[in-house]
């Protein structure tokens, strides 16, 4: 019996990419196809997927969140992230949303579909590099030396600081994210600090920074 794979990515010819690639396996099928968290969400009964993949950044609920609210769905479920996010900023965070493998969108088809059997047959799947901070982070040693300012917020911290990066007003990110303004600006004052910025100029200019390097990256 095939094993069934819901996509959940907002670029169209990223799904239509992954689509093509997984049906030419015999023992895979891509049972649906979403552009958002919450499509994907509405979709979960009906499609009973055996396997998740989800991009990290999604309009709407972010794709952490997705892993959790997929997660709280099915505990067995496994999900693999596939992103163009730097893997060094989000793969350890994926995993401890709930994730079970992370890809890099740049790397070639087989080895996607070796992280999909990975992760099918229960195992994890990640890069030595993240393999290596995970195993740190489990025996209580963080890494300190070269790590990222960035790595230094939290996941909503950081959602917060790409939201402002892609040009959201406080009230605007309060909506998406379905927290209070004065929720939102308590984050922004902390990602300050982390980040060692002194007012909300440089930390706009330093998000919409973040974020085209993001993009281009």
């Amino acid at each position: 019996m095939k094993k069934r794979i819901l996509i959940v990515d907002d670029h169209p010819l990223v799904r239509k990419g992954l689509a093509l690639t997984l049906e030419a396996e015999p023992d895979l099928e891509v049972c649906g196809q979403a552009a958002s968290a919450e499509e994907a969400l509405g979709m979960l009964d009906e499609v009973r997927p055996d396997l998740a993949i989800v991009d990290i950044s999604l309009p709407g609920m972010s794709g952490l969140e997705l892993i959790k609210h997929l997660h709280a769905w099915n505990p067995d479920l496994p999900v693999l992230v596939i992103s163009r996010h730097d893997e060094a900023l989000y793969a350890e965070r994926a995993i401890r949303a709930g994730a079970r493998g992370y890809v890099m969108k740049i790397e070639a088809v087989d080895v996607i579909v070796k992280a999909v059997r990975r992760v099918l047959a229960g195992g994890l799947y990640v890069s030595q590099e993240v393999s290596e901070r995970l195993l740190m982070s489990m025996t209580g040693h963080r890494r300190t030396t070269g790590q990222s300012p960035m790595e230094l917020l939290s996941d909503r911290e950081l959602e917060v600081f790409e939201l402002t990066g892609r040009g959201l007003s406080t009230r605007e990110i309060a909506e998406r994210l379905h927290l209070s303004v004065k929720t939102v600006e308590s984050y922004r004052a902390r990602i300050k600090a982390k980040l060692g910025l002194r007012t909300a100029a440089e930390l706009m200019q330093h998000a919409v920074q973040w974020v085209e390097n993001e993009r281009s990256g």
